[in-house]
């Protein structure tokens, strides 16, 4: 483990309880408290992938992952943003360096948002200088606290209308000044604290330094074109970016067996037998135990696996990444099943709003929900892979 990630996992262990005890107080705001953001940019979670330049780490991608799953065993929202606005600073380090010096020139511990879905057009302006943008966004996770967004984009003709043949999709950064947090628009059942607000943006003006294609984040482009030599940067994007959510998921499931065993201990069930003397419920909590480390063990086996690739030089192909998202989306899916197993058998008392189990439960569960996490496409995509069939172009955009 570097120094840095060694500090970072010191800092989470010693503001654990507090990270916990702030959980409801995400909950009850719907979005992260102050002081929770406050406790992430003093352990330095959100920094642990942010180029050395600008006072990040350029840390592991399996420590980042790590330190995601710790932070949300505390609280699923706060790990949800490790995960989410955490990744950021990955991309940042493929910006223009124009765009760099804006967004950290005078403040290393900006945070950058996001979502990347493609719901703006960018429309050329006369002079070539830059593009007209607009759009509505969901899903912009722990918005609040961020000053520069990513958008997702697809670029369009001089009347902005999207070119769809093909399409061609960008991420474009934009400033707190561009755009409008649409407050009231995250009413969920789970990852209520996590504050993934709508997003609007009316008109603004982007120089074409602030976007970044996303070809060039899928085929290497992205980082041969900075002339990055950390293997950290030349993962691939459909590797790092699910990577933070999914250990945030990973990290929930832990959490929720942690306060699942705490209840267990002392529990008597309404037969007056104790739960520890009935095997059928300790049998089920090991199983669950044991799927919640498989899928924690195949996430940070399959990231290293890469990471060691990638800095021997190895370049990952369309059918290596699809079995490397296979293994991540089922991690999500088997942590998750397990959670479902031991808040079964947690009786009622562990469902009462009061009690901490009850909303790891319902936060895996919108967690899982993330669209990276959507099995069909990557399941098929893999499966041809297996038999040497290449796959048609719409499974590949999540690959």
């Amino acid at each position: 483990m570097s120094p840095h990630a060694h500090d970072v996992f010191a800092k989470i262990e010693e503001r654990a309880e507090e990270i916990a005890a702030l959980g409801p107080v995400n909950e009850q705001l719907g979005r992260l408290d102050d002081q929770a953001a406050k406790i992430l940019r003093d352990v330095g979670v959100i920094k642990m992938l942010q180029p050395a330049a600008y006072g990040g780490y350029e840390s592991h991608p399996r420590e980042w992952a790590e330190a995601t799953m710790a932070v949300a065993a505390q609280d699923g929202a706060t790990g949800w943003i490790c995960g989410i606005v955490g990744v950021h600073p990955w991309e940042m380090a493929f910006a223009d360096p124009r765009v760099q010096e804006e967004v950290w020139g005078e403040d290393h511990e900006v945070w950058v948002g996001s979502p990347y879905a493609p719901m703006g057009v960018l429309k050329p302006v006369g002079d070539g200088s830059g593009y007209e943008f607009s759009g509505r966004w969901q899903f912009s996770s722990g918005t609040d606290h961020c000053d520069w967004l990513f958008l997702g984009a697809l670029m369009g003709d001089e009347k902005g209308v999207p070119l769809l043949d093909p399409p061609q999709l960008i991420h474009v950064l934009l400033p707190r000044s561009d755009y409008t947090i649409v407050e009231d628009s995250w009413d969920v059942v789970g990852l209520k604290g996590t504050g993934s607000k709508d997003i609007i943006v009316d008109k603004a003006f982007i120089p074409a330094y602030r976007t970044i294609t996303y070809t060039s984040l899928v085929d290497g482009s992205a980082w041969r074109d900075r002339g990055l030599t950390n293997p950290t940067y030349q993962m691939p994007f459909s590797a790092i970016f699910p990577l933070g959510i999914t250990s945030a998921v990973i990290g929930m499931a832990e959490g929720a067996l942690a306060h699942h065993l705490a209840y267990q201990k002392g529990r008597v069930q309404i037969t007056g037998r104790k739960v520890k003397d009935d095997p059928y419920v300790m049998y089920a909590v090991a199983d669950a135990a044991a799927e919640i480390h498989a899928s924690r063990v195949t996430l940070l086996d399959g990231v290293s696996r890469m990471y060691d690739a990638v800095a021997a030089g190895k370049e990952y192909e369309f059918g290596e990444r699809s079995l490397s998202r296979r293994n991540q989306v089922s991690a999500a899916w088997r942590a998750v099943r397990a959670v479902d197993e031991i808040v079964a058998r947690s009786g009622g008392n562990g469902m009462r709003m009061d009690h901490p189990l009850q909303r790891f439960w319902r936060d895996v569960h919108m967690g899982l929900t993330h669209a990276i996490h959507v099995p069909g496409l990557v399941y098929h995509a893999s499966s041809l892979s297996m038999i040497d069939v290449p796959a048609p172009g719409y499974m590949t955009p999540m690959i």
